[in-house]
């Protein structure tokens, strides 16, 4: 029998989704660049619009990257909600003079087995730097949370953001959450719970792939920042 003197405990499911694949950057960064992306794999869209949960509200950055993503998720078999908020906290890294250079040759001047552009440290000139974005993006989490106590929140977001994420559910280890690599149109659950005394996460998946066993849909994996590649 359930005990009336046991405290109430509150549990948040924030579910994120990263953005479909850009094919149009021209193997450039492009950070917070407005960039399109290629939503025509329908199937994967049909996967994920499967696994996500009604009756969530919905959060998406400021680019339209995540907004096509989005749209993509509801022609897909999704009931559309009745409003998306759109929000600048949740933007990818601005990059700064960094966007727009070309991605190998950039990279290839880095330290080997380097996680991101640079370290979490380090402002890209003209931009900022990782622990910039993992700030504004923690900030914001924490005001949603609050805001949306209980209830299931889905997030279309970037590699960066996402990762940014994972670093505050590991016990706000930025560094941390760059160790993970999160694909196109993958989905990230983090369980934030809440009660008397009590603020803590829970991770029950991370970088999900619904469709990714089938080979066709390999070109789900393009990187989200850099990315170690064996030979």
């Amino acid at each position: 029998m359930s005990n009336p003197d046991k405290p109430k405990v509150t549990v948040t499911r924030w579910w994120w989704v990263r953005h479909a694949p850009v094919r149009s950057d021209g193997g450039n960064i492009y950070g917070q660049a407005d960039i399109e992306c290629d939503t025509g794999d329908t199937e994967v869209f049909e996967a994920v619009a499967k696994i996500l949960p009604r009756n969530a509200v919905w959060y998406a950055s400021n680019l339209k990257r995540t907004h096509q993503t989005a749209d993509a998720i509801w022609a897909a078999g999704f009931p559309k909600p009745a409003e998306m908020t759109k929000d600048a906290a949740f933007a990818e890294q601005n990059l700064g003079q960094w966007q727009g250079m070309n991605r190998a040759a950039f990279l290839a001047n880095q330290p080997p087995g380097r996680a991101w552009f640079a370290d979490v440290n380090e402002p890209a000139p003209g931009g900022e730097s990782f622990m910039d974005l993992y700030t504004r993006v923690c900030r914001a989490i924490v005001r949603i949370t609050a805001a949306e106590a209980g209830k299931d929140i889905i997030a279309v977001g970037h590699g960066g953001v996402i990762r940014s994420a994972v670093g505050l559910a590991l016990g706000g280890q930025p560094d941390r959450g760059l160790s993970f690599d999160i694909d196109n149109v993958s989905v990230t659950r983090l369980d934030h719970i809440a009660g008397p005394g009590l603020s803590t996460w829970r991770l029950p998946m991370v970088n999900q792939q619904p469709s990714i066993a089938d080979p066709r849909h390999a070109a789900m994996h393009q990187p989200a920042g850099p990315e170690v590649k064996l030979a």
